[in-house]
């Protein structure tokens, strides 16, 4: 589990906020500028409707999920949902709690960009208290890979971190907060990425 270097993050964020008129909003911006960001899991992933919970391998589909998954693959429509929890931690010693008001995100599989979003529920981020943040993601996994059934659940398998089903996942986040000057918008994307299956 990895994220970017956070030095040249922070010292573009403490430059924007040195520059804002107003102690408030150079507080509130440096307070999310020091929340850490990190790869949770995955969860309630999805291919097809077909649920990957449970499952260790194509041959554990039942005989009316295979049809669904065949039929799917076969009209080149083949949905992939999943939840992409990621924990933020505002440090113990920040006294200033943190207020996400917005998130752009990018989803990536090896690299690849998938799907983008935003989140648009507000996030407090209280001094030692580490947060979930869940982002929905829906992507046609047949537009990103083709491919048949078989191979297109597995890429579920791997995304849900099942073993013997390895591939990175990446996500590029972009947060915004509101101070007392209005909506600021983080300078630089934070990535995090992980690892799963294996």
């Amino acid at each position: 589990m990895t994220s970017t270097p956070r030095a040249p993050v922070l010292g573009a964020v403490l430059l924007v906020a040195l520059c804002l008129p107003g102690c408030a909003a150079l507080q509130q911006f440096a307070a999310l500028s020091q929340v850490d960001f990190q790869f949770d899991h995955v969860s309630d992933v999805r291919v097809a409707g077909v649920a990957v919970s449970g499952k260790s391998g194509y041959g554990d589909v039942g005989a009316v999920d295979v049809v669904r998954l065949a039929a799917a693959a076969a009209s080149h429509s083949v949905p992939v949902d999943l939840v992409l929890h990621v924990r933020g931690t505002n440090p113990a010693a920040n006294t200033v709690t943190a207020r996400m008001i917005e998130l752009g995100w990018t989803f990536f599989v090896e690299d690849r960009q998938l799907v983008a979003g935003h989140l648009t529920e507000p996030y407090v981020f209280e001094p030692g208290q580490p947060t979930d943040v869940p982002i929905a993601v829906h992507f046609n996994a047949w537009d990103q890979f083709g491919g048949g059934a078989q191979s297109l659940f597995e890429l579920g398998l791997a995304i849900a971190g099942v073993q013997g089903y390895s591939k990175e996942i990446r996500a590029d986040l972009v947060p915004t907060i509101d101070t007392s000057l209005g909506r600021i918008r983080y300078p630089t994307p934070i990535t995090v990425r992980r690892t799963v299956g294996g």
